[in-house]
């Protein structure tokens, strides 16, 4: 036994006697938070709170900081958990079932946690409930959770003898000659797993199961058919409750389902999973989005550029990609003996125009932006119409400037993120700085010193502006620390969508230079922002967040013109006229309906205005106007509900009062 100095969040240094587990050091640190606590941080690296303290590194304390309950990796740690609960108790009901992977979902406002299962029996949503209240009875004996390292050796025979192929798979790929695979105590549950998770099944409480869906092992149709099940978990039954009351308003927003009732968009079998056809409408909202955001570029000096779609796979092979990313790159094609490959990025190509002249200190900051379309390999299993698809449409833009100039470029990434997720309807962002923090377990790019300077400047450019972010720690890029925006629906839900990110791999491993004022060569700072991300995403959200009624800025139909009969048709189509030359979308319904058939349309179509006119409104040449929520709300004469429309849609108002 030997004494370790170790630290509890950064603090001050004590001295506790080792071996010792990381649960039983909090307990002498903090009682408190050691009750609370569901995993750790160990000098940066998660582990369980069984993890054995022994002996410290290079002389330093070892940091310990508690992964609690309500933040972000405390809930990824429950809903891990969860999922091998969930496994635990499929295995219990079903012998002879065979597992897949079971990750949580972070990401996904629909679901957090999925595990992908082979049963002996088809499973229904019947047996849904059935697993459910097995779960629960699993939690009730408080069992733990144990980790174990093994040699890959063994943990290969031990999925053999347990008749697991799809876990040896895994093992085969993945691990290297240390497996670590996880048990929960007394149940026939076992992992290949890289953890952490809760100590005990007592942690586990408020727990739903949700749907059943199809998937294919790894996505690939080629591959075995399995079932996912699909499950939530929360902190507290409140929480839970709260959710679910949620996701039943989240139905009725489905972007599925609207995109298709609205003539938005589609996803058609027949040319592939995972491609977006625009539709005409959906098209109009993207113009409305694309325009506006052309236009404030301009306003803060950008320059546009096209680059093609695809590029040598020698190209890959510098940037990292071929190398890192491969697996989500569709594959390559030889044209003329020349390996290509369809871009996942655009960074590289504008890391071309870039380098194709030699660049002063004068010359920068370089700002490039692009709509550019890009292409991921995404499994099948992890597509989700607007939200995960193959080939999307980035609002892209990368920034080459002097070190001493990128605190300006990323301040004004900020302030343009947040006016325009405004812009939008979007007023409740939360800004989240991903940085190295004590993580050694990636391979980081860059020194120390440079970490540091871009870390400071990313959270200075938030806290100038008296922004809140949470700071987190070991979730930078690998090459670089990152602001995410991500914005609060009307119903609550968080939706990842932009981000600014510091980059020190690409500049160097494309050798980046400009000429300084001392006449040599200098490394520039390339920066990379986006603010919808994918526009494919964030026009998902927008139907989602609107519900498919958008406001009159964005609206593919902005007026209906609704004649009550066929004596005012040459009048309705007079108005239209009007209010086209306006610069306004109109439709004219000049169907021979009832006119309460016509408002019927128009509201499902979620038409912000309808005009009904009769010979009354076609003898004073007025408009009877009716509002999408408001109903009736006055006659007007022509040129004053143009004005009233025009003013709505310059000042880009979200409602329509």
């Amino acid at each position: 036994m030997s004494e370790i100095n170790v630290k509890l969040n950064d603090g001050p240094a004590a001295q506790i006697v080792a071996p010792i587990t990381v649960g039983e050091a909090l307990k002498k640190l903090d009682r408190d938070l050691a009750k609370q606590a569901l995993a750790a941080r160990v000098n940066g690296r998660e582990v369980d709170l069984a993890f054995t303290l022994t002996e410290q590194q290079n002389g330093e304390a070892i940091n310990i900081q508690p992964v609690l309950p309500e933040s972000l990796e405390g809930l990824d740690v429950l809903r891990h958990s969860t999922a091998h609960l969930l496994a635990a108790a499929v295995l219990d009901l079903f012998p002879g079932t065979k597992l897949g992977i079971g990750p949580a979902l972070l990401d996904d406002p629909r679901y957090g946690f999925f595990y992908d299962v082979i049963a002996p029996q088809a499973l229904t949503e019947a047996d849904l409930p059935l697993v459910e209240k097995r779960m629960r009875q699993i939690a009730s004996r408080n069992l733990s959770y144990r980790r174990d390292e093994i040699s890959k050796a063994e943990a290969l025979r031990i999925f053999d003898e347990r008749e697991e192929p799809l876990k040896r798979e895994l093992i085969d790929e993945k691990a290297g000659a240390t497996v670590s695979v996880y048990y929960i105590d007394n149940s026939p549950f076992i992992d290949f797993c890289l953890g952490p998770h809760v100590p005990n099944t007592n942690k586990l409480r408020a727990f739903k199961l949700l749907s059943l869906a199809g998937a294919y092992w790894k996505g690939d149709a080629e591959n075995p058919q399995m079932q996912r099940i699909y499950g939530t978990a929360f902190f507290t039954q409140e929480q839970l409750e709260a959710w679910l009351k949620q996701r039943e308003e989240a139905e009725k927003r489905d972007h599925r389902r609207l995109g298709r009732e609205l003539d938005l968009f589609s996803i058609q079998e027949a040319y592939g999973q995972g491609l977006i056809f625009w539709h005409p409408k959906g098209a109009l909202v993207r113009q409305q989005m694309e325009d506006f955001l052309r236009a404030e570029l301009v306003k803060r000096n950008y320059s546009f550029v096209y680059t093609p779609h695809l590029a040598k796979r020698d190209l890959w092979k510098i940037s990292g990609h071929d190398q890192s990313y491969g697996d989500s790159m569709f594959a390559p094609t030889t044209l003329e003996d020349t390996e290509f490959r369809i871009k996942p990025m655009n960074c590289p190509f504008h890391i071309g125009i870039y380098k194709s002249q030699q660049r002063s200190y004068r010359d920068l900051p370089q700002r490039y932006a692009e709509m550019g379309t890009v292409y991921r390999a995404e499994l099948s299993g992890t597509l989700h119409g607007l939200m995960r698809v193959r080939g999307f449409t980035v609002d892209d833009a990368h920034l080459f400037c002097t070190p001493d100039q990128v605190r300006q470029e990323i301040d004004d990434c900020v302030d343009f993120a947040s006016y325009v997720l405004k812009t939008f309807g979007f007023e409740k962002i939360k800004f989240e700085l991903s940085v190295k923090g004590n993580d050694t377990s990636k391979q980081w790019l860059g020194a120390a010193a440079d970490w540091l300077q871009a870390e400071a400047a990313l959270a200075e450019a938030l806290e100038a502006r008296q922004i809140p972010y949470e700071r987190i720690e070991g979730e930078a890029a690998f090459y670089g620390p990152k602001i995410d925006f991500k914005i609060e629906d009307a119903i609550g839900r968080l939706w990842q969508l932009g981000t600014v990110q510091w980059d020190f791999n690409l500049p160097e491993r494309f050798e980046l230079e400009y000429v300084g004022e001392d006449n040599k060569p200098h490394r520039p700072v390339m920066v990379h922002r986006a603010l919808f991300g994918s526009i494919e995403r964030f026009f998902g959200v927008l139907i989602e967040h609107y519900a498919g009624a958008f406001p009159l800025w964005l609206a593919p139909l902005q007026v209906a013109v609704l004649p009550i009969t066929d004596r005012v048709n040459e009048y309705a189509e007079k108005v239209a006229g009007e209010l086209r030359a306006a610069g306004l979308r109109v439709e004219s319904n000049l169907r021979s309906e009832k006119i309460g058939a016509k408002i019927r349309d128009a509201q499902l179509q979620k038409v912000p205005f309808m005009l009904v006119l009769g010979d009354r409104e076609m003898e004073q040449g007025n408009v009877a106007v009716r509002e999408r929520l408001q109903g009736d709300i006055g006659v007007l004469p022509v040129k004053d509900f143009v004005e009233m429309a025009r003013q709505l849609v310059e000042t880009r108002a979200l409602t329509n009062t």
